[in-house]
Formats: C-alpha cells, structure tokens, sequence
C-alpha cells in the first residue's frame, strides 16, 4: 500500500476515525485504526463494538492495501508531522513508513483480517435534516442524559419521529429536556433510544452548517448517519423508553416571564459561593414584580432581585442551580416563560409552540434559607 496525502486531510480524517477507537479493550485490534486503500478511494475505520465510523479522505493512491495502525501512536505522529503531504506506504510485513518532508517514522502495523466489520443495515428510505438542526438539538438535550451505567435506558436519548416532527427526549431522573423541530418532509413514525455517547461524538464532527445535510437510516439494532464523507455506525440501546407525557402537566399556579442573560447570570454568580461537595440549592422566591434568588453556604450568602412578568401565586421554591444553568444556556429566546405549580412539583421553562420544554424538579431547602 502506498498514498500521498496533504497533512490536513490525514489529521481532519484521523481525529474523526479516533472518536469510535477503544481506549482499553481486551482485543488489541480495536485500539487501531484500519486504512484501507482500494482503486478509488481512501477510507479509515474505527470500531469500539458499539461505535463505528468509516470516514473517506482525499489523496493520491500508488498502491493499494490495508493496514492496521494503533490509533493512538498514528494520531501523534500525524499531529506533529511539518504541514506537507505526507506519504504512508507499507510492506508486506505490515511495517508502515511514514514521511514527511525531512521527518520518517517506521511503525509495526497488523493485518486487517481480525478488525471486526461494521454492520451492515438496509437503507431504505433516510431521514433528512441539516447538520445545524442535529448539532443544535444534541446540544439542547444532551446534558441531561445520566452519566452512570445503573439504568442504560437514562444514558441515551430517545429520537421519536411521527410525520414531519421529530421530537428527542432525554432525561436523568432530576430532569427532562426535550426538543423537537419540523422535517422537511413526512415519515413512517420511527421512536430509538441513541446512546449519549454516540450524539457526543457525533456533534463533534458535524460541520453544524444550515446548508450541509445529513441522512440517518435505522433498523432493529443500529443507527446509521451519513454526511460529508462519513458514516457514523453505532447500536441503539434497547428497551422502552420512560412515558414521560403523563408528566408534561399544562396546569400551574405561577408563570413568570424573565430576561434569560440576567436570570442566567444572577445564579451563575450565586453559584460561586456553593462548593460542588456541599449540593446547596438555589432559593427562588416570587412575589407580584420581581424574582428574588438566595443561597447560603458555608462561604458566604448572596440574595439578588431581578424584575420579572408574573401571572397568578407567590412561590418559594429551592432548586439545584446547575439543572437551571444548563438548561437557560442552551435556550436562544432573549425572554424565557417559567412554570410553576407549587414547591414539591416539578417547574416547566419552555415556549408557547412547546419547541423546547424543560422539567426540573425542585430540592428541599428546609434550614437552607
């Protein structure tokens, strides 16, 4: 095997290909990544079993071939190489040698044959949207997905298309978020629970342009994206996911309309006086024409008032200031609208179309005031 290719092409397809390589695994195989060279293209493959991602690279074919290289030694090398192209050719031995410019590196490759192949699903008819509109929802749901394996159903997100809507859901057992857009066209009605890990690694390629599409194929078992010159394989997790509609109550006692930066930034501050260790809420009190946050701490207290719009009861409410940062960050409305139903039940931020709707249950803060 034998390419020539422009450093930046070589990197921009490794550090893709990386995302899906097993740090530590019990096959050595899959710390690699697999070039595979035929007549008309480039390719490089990952696999960690439950990812996997085949991505083209452009460049010059002399010979072709495949090897399996140890990602993460190629990956370095590659990162450090002068910016020129750089020709990787192979033995018979599986000895790659990698130049650039004045710069040559030989490294023991293996052979290909025991890289397990990524699956293969039927395309039928894909569902299309615009790399902006999945980089934008992964980013407005998946920070409540639950980062601990004690329930697998909670560490993924559940993708639900019925018509032209497609609605992703994820939650943690403290917290709901759920996004939904309009497709462009309509489709057979499609409900999936994609792993966090792969919608992390996802948005981390996606170029997050309106105008660049992508498509996504499923079956039983796997979810397929295709976009630019990639395919992202990964298994979906299987069960039923949660029924949350029973608990997107419509009714509340209080609805206060505020200005998102402020209200962002006001407990961003508060936030500096609470020690991850010490888990104190964030005391919300509500009265006729401004919003009062509290928090005591064995720093300090801080107490601010923000003007705010109100409908209906006074309230005073405690929550966990982080489920309230990382829900405001991601909301792009200038003003938010805040739903309340009374100090034990859950409070609702979302717009009037329901486009975005976020659930955060309060916290006891008895002796916290």
């Amino acid at each position: 095997m034998k390419i020539v290719c422009s450093k930046s092409d070589l990197l921009n397809g490794v550090q893709i290909a990386l995302k899906a390589v097993s740090a530590k695994s019990t096959m050595p195989i899959l710390e690699c990544i697999v070039i595979e060279v035929t007549s008309n293209q480039i390719k490089l493959i990952s696999n960690d079993m439950e990812l996997g991602i085949e991505t083209i690279i452009n460049g010059e074919i002399v010979e072709e071939g495949v090897i399996a290289i140890n990602a993460k030694i190629f990956s370095e090398i590659v990162r450090k190489l002068p910016e020129n192209d750089v020709t990787i050719q192979t033995d018979d031995n599986f000895k790659a040698t990698i130049t650039c410019e004045k710069s040559k590196f030989e490294i023991l490759g293996k052979t290909s044959e025991e890289f397990p192949s990524l699956p293969t699903i039927t395309k039928n008819k894909p569902i299309i949207l615009s790399q902006f509109s999945l980089k934008e929802v992964i980013r407005q749901t998946v920070f409540s997905i639950a980062d601990n394996e004690s329930n697998k159903i909670m560490t993924g997100e559940l993708f639900e298309i019925e018509k032209n809507e497609l609605r992703v859901v994820s939650l943690d057992g403290h917290r709901i978020s759920i996004r939904k857009i309009q497709l462009n066209q309509e489709y057979e009605d499609t409900k999936v629970i994609v792993p966090g890990k792969t919608l992390i690694e996802i948005s981390k390629i996606l170029s997050g342009e309106v105008s660049d599409e992508l498509q996504i194929y499923t079956s039983d078992k796997h979810i397929l994206f295709e976009f630019d010159k990639t395919t992202v394989l990964s298994r979906l997790i299987e069960g039923e996911f949660f029924k949350i509609d029973q608990m997107l109550s419509n009714d509340y006692e209080t609805k206060v309309t505020i200005n998102k930066k402020e209200f962002l930034n006001c407990i961003d501050r508060a936030t500096l006086l609470v020690k991850e260790s010490e888990k104190k809420p964030i005391i919300v009190n509500i009265t006729d024409s401004d919003l009062e946050l509290k928090i005591n701490s064995s720093i300090g207290s801080m107490n601010e008032e923000i003007d705010i719009r109100k409908e209906g009861k006074d309230i005073l409410i405690g929550f966990n200031p982080k489920f309230l940062i990382d829900a405001l960050r991601v909301i792009d409305d200038e003003e938010v609208d805040i739903y309340l139903f009374n100090p034990k039940a859950p409070c609702f931020i979302r717009d009037k179309e329901e486009n975005y709707v976020y659930l955060i249950l309060p916290v006891n803060f008895s002796g916290a005031v």
